[in-house]
């Protein structure tokens, strides 16, 4: 895959809030339990999606973490963003340093229309997108007790 296992499971995790119903919150240690991200790695994914303003989080009882906005206000670039996904301009993926289009590596035209691809996906796509599908498809069921 192009991204990172970070990367994914903050995208996972996202995803699966999106899906809880409307006012909901869930606990860490659930929201690991549903997605099968390792409890230590899914803390810090979600410390910085918190730091970054996309989930809220409140302790204590009937505490735990929703969406900060609205699935539909939330693209995946904000995701990415918010953990680093993205390598740094000009990283060259053949590990020559730096490259770009006057000194290129043999993989940099290709490396970067891959590039471009995710981020016009991660900017045009948002969280709504997941929580509808899962709407549609009654298999989709991570949360049943919280009906």
């Amino acid at each position: 895959m192009f991204i990172s296992q970070t990367a994914e499971y903050a995208i996972r995790a996202m995803s699966a809030l999106a899906i809880l119903p409307e006012g909901k919150k869930i606990r860490a240690t659930d929201l690991g339990q549903a997605t099968g991200i390792p409890a230590p790695y899914l803390s810090k994914i979600l410390r910085r999606l918190v730091l970054a303003n996309l989930l809220v989080s409140r302790k204590g009882q009937g505490g735990g973490f929703s969406l900060a906005r609205p699935p539909v206000e939330i693209p995946f670039i904000e995701i990415l963003d918010a953990i680093d996904a993205f390598p740094a301009e000009g990283r060259c993926a053949f590990g020559w340093g730096n490259c770009d289009q006057v000194t290129p590596c043999p993989l940099h035209g290709t490396w970067s229309r891959l590039s471009k691809h995710l981020r016009d996906w991660a900017n045009d796509s948002n969280l709504a997108e997941v929580a509808e599908a899962a709407k549609a498809d009654q298999r989709v069921e991570l949360f049943p007790d919280l009906r």
